[in-house]
């Protein structure tokens, strides 16, 4: 078996982003000076965990994001960040460019929607899903290439089949409800990897991984929550343990979701920014 952390942290906010316009993959836009400020507010929370992989969307604001985050961490400063484009925003196609109004329009005249429309030129969610489908194959051959497999001792597998237990079963298990710290979740995990990538990719993969994987989830939380809009610089976390299959290429035994769209860090940003404008 091989467990290990995934943090995915959406980008800071862009100037695009103030505006309610589309960007998409076809809008590269940079992050603005809220968007910077965000950047460092997440990598200051984040900045004891100590991420062995960071996989970033070959986008400028979610690289951007990346940067702050690894510049400002105690243990990964330096580290080299893999750009992967499976990680790029959902395509939008002839709504790139446009206010998000203008989808919601186009959605309302076809009966959708706006979430499950897709526009003209633009990615279903079924191929957007994929993407995160192809990407989660990637980072999981990569994660036992580098790190290797770890085996239950004799002894703990003897436990285990005395107390009629499995690792499926314990891993799935509900947790307490997260305490709102920074390594929730991540007591005894020996590996963590770090995503950044793009708030209409998250929210597919969050569904991916709780619907589609069957994470167990946290105590009390909210589907509403769960699947809500990820704001900028949101974070999302898994803990996801690997087995061996028939071909040994690993598979998922099990998923448990610590919490989504986390975003504690920027509650003294929003404060410092509501004093300015008084």
């Amino acid at each position: 078996m091989f467990t290990f952390s995934l943090t995915i942290v959406r980008h800071g906010e862009t100037q695009y982003n103030k505006e309610k316009l589309l960007q998409g993959q076809g809008v590269d836009t940079s992050l603005s000076e809220t968007g910077m400020q965000q950047g460092e507010a997440v990598g200051q929370y984040l900045r004891d965990i100590p991420f062995n992989s960071v996989f970033v969307s070959n986008l400028q604001r979610a690289v951007q994001t990346a940067e702050l985050i690894l510049r400002n961490n105690t243990h990964c400063s330096g580290m080299d960040m893999v750009l992967e484009p499976l990680l790029r925003e959902r395509g939008f196609g002839v709504c790139e460019g446009h206010p998000k109004e203008h989808l919601k329009n186009m959605a309302n005249a076809s009966g959708q929607s706006c979430r499950d429309f897709t526009p003209p030129g633009g990615e279903t969610l079924d191929k957007v899903r994929l993407r995160f489908k192809k990407f989660l194959k990637v980072l999981f051959k990569k994660m036992v290439d580098e790190h290797g497999w770890s085996e239950p001792s004799a002894s703990a597998a003897a436990s285990e089949a005395a107390n009629g237990t499995s690792a499926s079963a314990s891993a799935s298990a509900s947790d307490s409800a997260p305490l709102g710290l920074a390594d929730d979740g991540l007591q005894e995990v020996p590996v963590h990897v770090l995503v950044v990538s793009h708030g209409a990719y998250i929210r597919v993969a969050n569904k991916h991984l709780v619907e589609d994987l069957n994470s167990s989830l946290p105590a009390g939380v909210k589907m509403s929550h769960l699947f809500a809009p990820c704001p900028n610089t949101g974070i999302s976390r898994y803990i996801l343990t690997l087995s061996r299959s028939e071909s040994s290429s690993p598979v998922l035994l099990a998923a448990r979701c610590i919490f989504t769209n986390r975003k504690n860090h920027l509650d003294e940003l929003s404060a410092e920014n509501n004093a300015e404008q008084k």
